[in-house]
């Protein structure tokens, strides 16, 4: 099975990604081709990249200041590659990555954020080169609110990431309400539906969010026609959440460790469902 590299898309084999450890360190964002539901959007002329932290306090930081008892333990910072460990440990150079790179953006945020801006300029150019479109999502396995943190580009102070690249997209799911983003016309949130946060879904459903929400079906059903009122919409079409219509549950089908979830995190509808 050909797998490719984070940054240049080159096909490798799996001993390779052993030697790359200064590359993982270095780069902060994922490419369109290494993760399956991301590489959806490819068919879309979409190429998404994503910075994938360490979640929770992993690193000893705080990443997602609203996360649950149950999203935390369904978590997908173990999915794929991201879940492989040699017998007898528990962790790996992509955890370690992630570590690092959570590290480096509180502990020196202004080389994060420097290295931030040029991944961002080169997925543009790579994307160029292959007549895509460039989106970004700086969320993959985290929740941090980017939009209140300046960068510089070229020189010249932005108050945030997006104000940097106006010219691009990007996207994210968040449990945080009331970040201040309405304001910005390239960032687009979608709202995640956890345990015990019904509160917070209602008032995002009031102020125009769509709602994520992970439903303990099986994948040959059809998600259910509708979910809090609201119609569903199949999120696992692709990670493209911006082209997703307005006043919308995006259903998602529990993976990984969410298939085994009792917390609440998952939501098992109990009304009739179309077959696939």
């Amino acid at each position: 099975m050909q797998q490719y590299c984070l940054t240049i898309w080159q096909p490798y084999d799996t001993i390779t990604i052993l030697t790359i450890e200064k590359e993982l360190i270095v780069k902060l964002l994922t490419s369109p081709v290494a993760n399956p539901k991301i590489a959806k959007g490819l068919a879309a002329n979409y190429a998404t990249y994503i910075l994938h932290l360490a979640p929770a306090n992993l690193s000893g930081y705080e990443t997602c200041p609203k996360r649950t008892a149950g999203c935390t333990a369904a978590c997908l910072n173990t999915a794929g590659r991201g879940g492989m460990f040699k017998k007898g440990e528990t962790t790996n150079i992509i955890q370690q990555a992630r570590i690092r790179k959570t590290k480096m953006f509180f502990e020196n945020r202004i080389e994060f954020f420097a290295q931030l801006v040029k991944d961002i300029e080169l997925g543009i150019k790579q994307s160029a080169k292959k007549n895509l479109i460039p989106v970004f999502r700086l969320n993959g396995t985290s929740d941090l609110s980017f939009e209140k943190y300046e960068v510089v580009r070229s020189g010249k102070l932005f108050r945030n990431i997006f104000a940097a690249f106006p010219e691009v997209q990007f996207y994210d799911y968040t449990k945080v309400l009331g970040r201040k983003v309405n304001t910005i016309p390239n960032y687009h949130l979608t709202f995640s539906a956890a345990d015990g946060n019904d509160s917070d879904v209602t008032k995002a459903i009031a102020q125009g969010y769509n709602i994520a929400t992970v439903f303990g079906i099986k994948k040959t059903l059809s998600m259910p026609e509708t979910y809090m009122g609201l119609p569903v919409f199949n999120g696992d079409e692709s990670d493209l959440r911006f082209l997703d219509p307005k006043g919308v549950v995006v259903g998602l089908y529990a993976k990984g460790k969410a298939k085994k979830d009792t917390s609440g995190f998952v939501k098992f509808p109990t009304f009739v469902m179309k077959a696939a």
